[in-house]
């Protein structure tokens, strides 16, 4: 593409690079210049404007955006109409957002002319949620370029894994000074996260905070109807042998992993009972506010597994907020309730 500043009469068949006023003519940026156009500015006193002239291969930017969206368009994914040479991706459905990071930095990478960029990986989103944009820079650009950066981004880079799982139960925990309230708190904290993937709460134990006791409540939750299973405690997890991870193993469980490189949110735990997951809940899981037990709970809800691995992976943006109470940590004690 030819780009650049133009006598008016050789702008015929170009594109307006920028707006152009004079007196009461106005020429919209981006308008394809015709011989009435440029007689037009030539009366209203315009000699020269910034042109830009599309050349044998090149691709316009609006043609160009949205091949390179379809491209990066994976399951659950659509497209939008492109306009002013950028095309947007949404969900088609609830879920979790996946994104092929690697295959949109290789993209990015090709050239400034194109661009693409997303939402956060494994975002929860809902039906309709704008989730990725391409745009082109210039109004055109070399079919060369664009299928080089077709070749990058792949196919599918962005995709929405649906929510799967519907039926959580819950078992909580029980000790002297625990109020009931706070247990009728926390499911409906729990029922307000759940919401948004169509999931409800189908069992819901208390049992006191011992390994044997919960752990039979935990055995009945393998046989229920609960296609996942949180846990909330009456004293945060401290240890692998505490009482929440004991009582997993007593009924036949395993644990993965226990703890979280994410604060609010390092004392959850995951694992599994009879080939359903388990979530050891934090006590900041007690909070209606965003914490770790966000990102995990609503990744199993999408049927994405949750490996000790990915859990480890996530301390890079796993400073959520401050927390004021304890602006250095340990100093001074510590709330149970913010981890």
């Amino acid at each position: 593409m030819k780009f650049g500043e133009v006598p008016v009469e050789e702008a015929v068949g170009a594109l307006a690079a920028h707006s152009v006023r004079s007196g009461e003519t106005v020429v919209r940026k981006g308008t394809l210049i015709s011989s009435e156009i440029a007689l037009r500015l030539k009366r209203a006193g315009v000699e020269f404007i910034i042109a830009a002239r599309f050349e044998s291969g090149d691709i316009a930017e609006n043609e160009a955006a949205l091949r390179l969206a379809q491209a990066l368009a994976g399951a659950n994914i659509v497209v939008e109409a492109p306009f002013t040479g950028r095309s947007n991706l949404h969900a088609e459905v609830p879920g979790v957002l996946l994104i092929d990071g690697e295959a949109v930095n290789h993209l990015n990478a090709v050239d400034e002319a194109m661009t693409v960029a997303t939402l956060p990986a494994y975002k929860p989103v809902v039906a309709g949620e704008m989730v990725g944009t391409v745009k082109i820079i210039p109004y055109a650009i070399p079919e060369i370029l664009l299928q080089k950066g077709i070749a990058e981004a792949g196919i599918g880079a962005l995709r929405v894994a649906p929510y799967v799982r519907r039926s959580v139960g819950v078992v909580s925990t029980i000790l002297p000074g625990l109020k009931p309230s706070v247990i009728g708190k926390t499911l409906a904290a729990l029922a307000r996260r759940l919401e948004p993937a169509g999931a409800t709460i189908v069992f819901d134990r208390r049992a006191p905070h011992e390994a044997a006791a919960l752990a039979q409540q935990l055995a009945d939750q393998g046989h229920s109807d609960a296609q996942l299973v949180v846990i909330f405690g009456a004293s945060a997890i401290a240890d692998r042998r505490d009482v929440i991870p004991s009582a997993i193993e007593m009924a036949g469980g395993r644990v993965e992993h226990f703890g979280m490189p994410v604060d609010p949110g390092n004392l959850l735990l995951i694992g599994s009972i009879a080939d359903k997951p388990v979530i050891g809940a934090p006590g900041c899981a007690r909070s209606p506010k965003e914490n770790g037990f966000d990102w995990i709970l609503h990744r199993l809800l999408a049927g994405i597994p949750v490996t000790r691995a990915d859990i480890m992976s996530l301390g890079v943006g796993g400073l959520l907020m401050e927390i004021v109470s304890r602006p250095q940590p340990r100093e001074g004690g510590e709330s149970e309730s913010e981890e």
